[in-house]
């Protein structure tokens, strides 16, 4: 049971670092399409973007790992 209760946290995560993902995506968009000139906060988010999908896909390597069966 434990097991399971593990595999389920590490989805419910996983579930939360795509919606901040997308989130981010639609913020960063939508400053790009206002004419936002503060680059800072635009670099800001987008390396923030860049580090969940690095943990998304770290999740998703520990959910699915490349082991053979």
């Amino acid at each position: 049971m434990n097991f399971l209760q593990d595999v389920r946290t590490l989805q419910l995560r996983l579930l939360e670092l795509e919606a901040e993902h997308r989130e981010l995506d639609h913020l960063i968009e939508q400053l790009a399409q206002e004419g936002t000139r503060d680059e800072l906060q635009i670099r800001r988010l987008k390396k923030r973007k860049l580090q969940l999908k690095d943990q998304i896909a770290a999740l998703q390597a520990q959910l699915s790992p490349d082991v053979p069966a």
